[in-house]
């Protein structure tokens, strides 16, 4: 499909406007339904094409389209979101549908689309297809008699089949399925359903500039539905729908910041305190470091690692927006960098949360389910070894070391603890998260068995945690 052209034409100096773009009474602009359907299939096929995470390049995407309206965007993104959500479904229908008819077919993101018509919208091929894959300009081309063979194959057909092997009818890679039973038991299936549902909203209160009760009266007198986090102190959960948070007062002044509930957890077990030193070893775009900036109540230090620049650089947007004074933004060569040894020692809290699977995440991001490999998971966990060996040279004695994760597989939480106490036992010791959570959060009781922090979608309503505290000794 050609894309739209940009800018202006020659003519009258009018931006360009494709013909499927029509416009309602108040005269925005809005896409027809078969418009908006290639579009999803543009951006799907975007996606599955480079490296980068789905919410980075579906940015870029509606960037490069600016004549795309806010209620289009909606729509797009729900269509491919959906898609990721029932990838592994929607590929076993495909396949199905395609021996059941004898046709041979190599998947594209077209044909996703077209299965979750069928098995999702439930729509009847010879009725709704025609009116929507009609060959028009920014409209998909007309479906080839193969697909329309398996369009009419599988419609009709339910999204769950008892035919269904495991891995499928819960949308992980085969390969990880059997860590995920070894980990859960017999309470895997419905840690898995967990993760297939779309995470929900949770903001995390500036203690620097208001309480939980003024932001949610606040949020509420904005037109925002909010509720008390169950398990943070800090936490309010959107409750009324989507919510266009950039046009948000409250929000743009800095008393509020889109956090989930675990990571507010992390940062609140990291125990920092006015006047300390600290570091947040892997700051990325600064999520966490708010968080331990506002329980210092901007007094101490505090400065933020990362290895990318860039993401530091976006950090400073959200650090200044939130009022956070104590913060110095320091881009390291890697974990080993010589500022570590510089400054060994020198810290009383230090928090890595380190790069992983994100397997903890995939409500937000289904796509990374499907990026995952085995391969990478053993860089990773070479990776988090490294990190921790090195995050620990800056703690002082008496000081704490803070290991953190947003996935929920073994080998990168506790595995990774054991080993590293393996070979520090005279200079570190693993401190109980739940005596940290009766002297920070109280109440309600830490969950779990008060050793490490494991927080779960299914059971804790928040992405996968891992937190486990390290106290240096010696």
């Amino acid at each position: 499909m050609p894309r739209p052209v940009r800018g202006r034409d020659g003519a009258g100096g009018m931006p360009y406007i494709p013909p499927s773009i029509s416009f309602c009474r108040n005269g925005s602009p809005f896409m027809h339904n078969a418009a908006r359907l290639q579009a999803a299939i543009e951006l799907l096929a975007e996606i599955e094409a480079v490296p980068r995470p789905a919410d980075g390049t579906a940015s870029a995407y509606f960037r490069d389209r600016r004549f795309i309206g806010s209620k289009d965007r909606r729509a797009i993104s729900d269509r491919v979101w959906g898609v990721l959500r029932r990838w592994a479904k929607l590929t076993w229908w495909l396949h199905w549908g395609a021996m059941r008819t004898g046709r041979d077919i190599k998947l594209t993101a077209r044909h996703r689309v077209l299965a979750d018509l069928m098995i999702t919208d439930h729509l009847k091929a010879d009725e709704d297809l025609i009116g929507l894959f009609t060959s028009d300009r920014h409209c998909p081309d007309r479906l080839s008699n193969s697909e329309m063979a398996i369009a009419r194959a599988i419609q009709g057909r339910p999204q769950w089949s008892k035919d269904m092997p495991p891995a499928v009818r819960f949308e992980v890679p085969d390969w990880i399925w059997s860590r995920f039973a070894g980990l859960y038991g017999e309470e895997a299936e419905r840690e898995l359903s967990a993760m297939l549902d779309e995470a929900p909203v949770d903001l995390r209160v500036n203690t620097l500039k208001t309480d939980r009760a003024t932001a949610a009266a606040a949020l509420e007198a904005e037109g925002v539905r909010v509720e008390p986090t169950r398990l943070s102190p800090l936490g309010l959960r959107v409750r009324s729908g989507r919510v266009n948070l950039g046009g948000l007062k409250l929000f743009n002044d800095g008393l509020v910041e889109v956090q989930d509930e675990g990571s507010q957890l992390v940062a609140l077990l990291t125990d920092a305190r006015p006047g300390m030193a600290v570091v947040d070893f892997c700051a990325g775009a600064g999520g966490k470091t708010l968080g331990l900036a506002a329980a210092m109540a901007n007094k101490g230090r505090l400065v933020a690692c990362d290895v990318s620049e860039g993401r530091l650089e976006r950090s400073a947007v959200r650090l200044k927006r939130a009022g956070a004074h104590n913060v110095t933004r320091r881009v390291l060569s890697s974990e080993q960098d010589k500022w570590v040894k510089r400054q060994a020692r020198t810290y009383d809290r230090v928090l890595a949360d380190a790069p992983c699977t994100g397997t903890g995440t995939w409500r937000r991001n289904p796509d990374a389910r499907w990026r995952l490999t085995a391969e990478h998971l053993e860089d990773l966990k070479g990776r988090q070894a490294s990190i921790l060996q090195s995050a620990a040279r800056l703690v002082k004695p008496g000081g704490r070391l803070v290991y953190a994760t947003c996935s929920v597989l073994p080998e990168e939480n506790r595995g990774q603890i054991d080993a590293f106490l393996a070979q520090h036992a005279e200079t570190f010791r693993l401190k109980s998260v739940g005596e940290v959570w009766a002297e920070v959060i109280g109440s309600p009781t830490c969950p779990g068995d008060g050793e490490t922090l494991r927080l779960t979608p299914c059971r804790d309503d928040t992405d996968g945690f891992f937190v486990a505290v390290l106290e240096r000794t010696a």
